[in-house]
């Protein structure tokens, strides 16, 4: 037996807001490594600074 539209509808509906669910789950998740990534970032210009040297913004460099 063919089920009615109305009850597939449903269906890709509730499939839809449960992916949306999930996928906001993994979204609030932190990632391990954050907070010494924000670390390397320079406080004035906001670029990753790579090696010991200043920025190329010519503030600061990293400690």
């Amino acid at each position: 037996m063919r089920g009615s539209a109305c009850d597939v509808i449903i269906k890709i509906v509730s499939l839809f807001l449960i992916g949306m669910a999930v996928l906001a789950m993994f979204g609030k998740l932190r990632l391990p490594g954050s907070k010494r990534l924000a670390s390397v970032k320079c406080p004035s210009c906001g670029r990753y600074r790579i090696g010991k040297g200043p920025c190329a913004c010519g503030h600061g460099g990293r400690t």
